[in-house]
């Protein structure tokens, strides 16, 4: 037990994940679209969250896998070529993930250092910080989730010090929130992006096996993580739109809070908030990482991946932890990959989707009620096809992208089935609490 996450190293990993580079790269993103009611986006992006760890928390009580919602998925819908595709996409998209996370990291890095940006000087810092939390992993779940305690906690200390100084400081009526259609519009856009913000609290269903008592801690990980970083968000809405002309705060775009700290922190909250966006994507970093090679072997032992990722040792690492770590790499140093990570985005809210129908499709024997499983369902349907239509409006090259990349990863589903003969070993997958009685 020892050896196992705690309940603290899995709110700690989840809100890493989550308070990670978005708040700090998109905030003016964010600005833009919902203007002074950014904070209300917050909130309204926060129930969408709420709406699926419903169904996450449900079964979490039941299934401990590190397949995380796909064991959910498939607990629903058997062995078919839909979950296997749904597999396969899940991992690639902690694969992506590490890597805009590696590229962010040298992005606040290198001039924080006064170091001149080029693809070198990326390269060389995208290596580093992705062996650094690779080597990091290989002392095993209690050192991850050690560490992330920590840099979340100095994570969250700096952005208590902007919150504090900035609700001391804030102006009232730049936080004044309309409800007009045009305002009203925005506002809903908006949440569909920070909804993205809070994915994050799945990557504990992706640890279940590693956790202590994970039937009990795995669903109170889930809601108290997303609380938690529902009332940083709003906070940290608050204090940037309160003290800082939207006008302002949209033309940062990529530091936006970091400038939303000078007027009332000064340079010193600048260089603040700008160590704070490193330790932000340091920790999502590394929970991801831990995160997809956990999903890496849990998706090889039931042979959904070829057999080598399911290795028992890697050096006497954790399993799948090099492939990941390795890949992740390759796709930072290779890749401009912001567009692959609006297709992700696609790819999680859909698994979303088939959690939330495997609940429905068992609600009497995961436990719930129906008409809640229901509702949500709709709600995150429609949040989905809002998302392919600000796609198909905003960026449409991600709209063919989202389209191409289900069908690719069906037709390898096929193909893999075909060549292989695989099935998933579906006694992996059972109720352990039936089990137990």
């Amino acid at each position: 037990m020892s050896k196992k996450i705690t309940l603290i190293g899995a709110i700690s990993m989840a809100v890493g994940t989550m308070v990670g580079a978005s708040i700090f790269s998109i905030f003016g993103v964010g600005a833009e679209i919902a203007k002074q009611n950014l904070p209300e986006t917050f909130i309204l992006s926060a129930f969408y969250a709420f709406a699926v760890a419903y169904s996450y928390m449900k079964f979490g009580r039941k299934i401990v896998s590190n397949a995380g919602p796909i064991a959910y998925v498939l607990k629903g819908f058997g062995d078919t070529i839909v979950t296997g595709s749904l597999s396969v996409l899940m991992w690639l998209s902690y694969v992506v993930s590490i890597s805009l996370f590696a590229k962010g990291f040298a992005g606040y890095f290198i001039p924080l250092i006064g170091i001149t940006s080029s693809p070198l000087s990326i390269g060389i810092t995208v290596v580093i910080v992705i062996s650094f939390f690779t080597v990091l992993n290989f002392f095993g779940s209690k050192a991850v989730g050690k560490a992330e305690f920590y840099i979340v906690l100095i994570k969250l200390l700096i952005l208590g010090v902007f919150i504090v100084g900035g609700l001391f400081t804030i102006k009232p009526e730049l936080i004044a929130p309309s409800f007009d259609s045009s305002h009203v519009g925005g506002m809903i856009h908006a949440s569909v992006i920070f909804f993205l913000s809070y994915m994050g609290f799945g990557l504990v269903t992706n640890m279940s096996e590693n956790m202590e008592d994970p039937q009990k801690n795995v669903p109170k990980a889930i809601i108290i993580s997303i609380i938690v970083v529902s009332v940083i968000y709003v906070s940290v809405a608050l204090a940037a739109v309160g003290n800082l002309p939207l006008k302002q705060l949209i033309a940062s775009q990529e530091n936006a809070l970091a400038v939303a700290a000078q007027p009332f922190l000064g340079n010193f909250g600048f260089l603040l908030i700008s160590i704070g966006a490193l330790f932000s994507i340091s920790s999502a970093l590394n929970a991801t990482l831990y995160g997809g090679a956990n999903t890496a072997y849990s998706f090889a032992k039931e042979g959904e991946l070829p057999e080598f990722f399911e290795r028992k040792e890697w050096f006497g690492t954790t399993e799948g932890l090099y492939i990941t770590a390795g890949l992740g790499m390759l796709f930072a140093l290779l890749f401009d990959i912001g567009g692959v990570a609006a297709i992700t985005s696609s790819v999680f809210t859909v698994i979303y989707i088939f959690v939330m129908i495997s609940h429905l499709k068992l609600v009497k024997e995961i436990g719930g009620s129906a008409v809640v499983v229901s509702f949500n369902l709709l709600l995150i349907s429609f949040v989905f096809l809002l998302l392919l239509y600000f796609q198909w409006i905003d960026q449409r090259i991600v709209f063919y992208g989202t389209i191409i990349t289900f069908v690719a990863s069906f037709a390898v589903e096929y193909l893999y089935r075909k060549v292989r003969a695989r099935e998933f070993k579906k006694i992996r997958y059972h109720n352990k609490l039936n089990k137990e009685k």
